[in-house]
């Protein structure tokens, strides 16, 4: 079985995000493999371990696209698991939005060949749009199933639960298909020293548009379906209006809610 794990390389939560340039790019100096993937991953992993593991010539491809600094996502999925790494990187592919992404990401798919699913995140924790599997699924003229709770493959068909606020529905789609997991599917592994020292010996490869076939007029600012007009920093937070209890607090309290018509 050959499964693809798209993995992203989007900024740390723990820092601040900033926008960059005439193209209002998100800054990624400070980026690590976004948690949302890592389920995406795991799920993968299960699935090939309850087939025999690469032994048995199961393939988890990490696949990562973006500047130099993304194929660090693709190490951390390779020190978590995966069999090998794929790296897309081009110049052209600055200021891609969620279209131009999902154009260039299904060329690489097809560029691999023989890929039996191909597995996400539920969204990206940079842009969080959500977009990327549906589109990808369409370009690449596969079934599609978002947000799975549950992923079972049987032969040449997956069985998938998606839970909503109310009810919870079962879907079935035939081998290959793009499916999008969330964070409630399963709890993903850390890198232990085994991984760690296994992913030195894995292949990365970098691929180009060139390679993968895309004109660099299809992607990037040039390519993409929407664009930043502008940007600004959020305004700094102000002071909260403090209430001494004199006797009247309650009263000030209600006043101060009715003006902000809150009442």
């Amino acid at each position: 079985m050959k499964i693809v794990v798209l993995v992203k390389h989007v900024p740390d939560a723990q820092f601040d995000r900033h926008l960059n340039g005439a193209g209002n790019t998100v800054d990624r100096d400070e980026s690590i493999l976004s948690e949302l993937d890592e389920y995406a991953l795991e799920a993968a992993l299960q699935l090939a371990e309850a087939r025999g593991g690469s032994k048995a010539g199961n393939q988890v491809i990490a696949l990562s696209m973006g500047p130099s600094g993304a194929v660090n996502a693709v190490k951390k999925a390779l020190q978590m698991g995966a069999t090998e790494g794929v790296h897309l990187t081009d110049d052209a592919l600055e200021g891609s939005d969620a279209a131009a992404t999902s154009l260039a990401l299904a060329a690489a798919v097809r560029h691999l060949g023989g890929v039996d699913l191909v597995l996400t995140g539920m969204a990206s924790t940079d842009g969080e749009t959500s977009l990327v599997p549906a589109q990808l699924a369409e370009r690449l003229g596969l079934p599609q199933v978002t947000f799975a709770s549950t992923l079972e493959v049987d032969g040449g068909r997956l069985t998938a639960r998606r839970d909503a606020d109310t009810s919870s529905e079962t879907v079935e789609a035939p081998l290959p298909a793009v499916v999008s997991v969330t964070d409630q599917i399963n709890e993903p592994r850390y890198p232990n020293f085994k991984g760690i020292i296994a992913a030195k010996r894995k292949s990365i490869t970098t691929l180009s548009l060139a390679d993968i076939g895309v004109d660099p007029a299809q992607v990037g600012f040039a390519g993409s379906w929407t664009s930043v007009g502008s940007a600004e920093q959020r305004p700094p937070r102000t002071a909260g209006t403090i209430i001494t209890d004199e006797g009247d607090a309650g009263i000030k309290l209600v006043d101060f809610l009715a003006a902000q018509k809150l009442l």
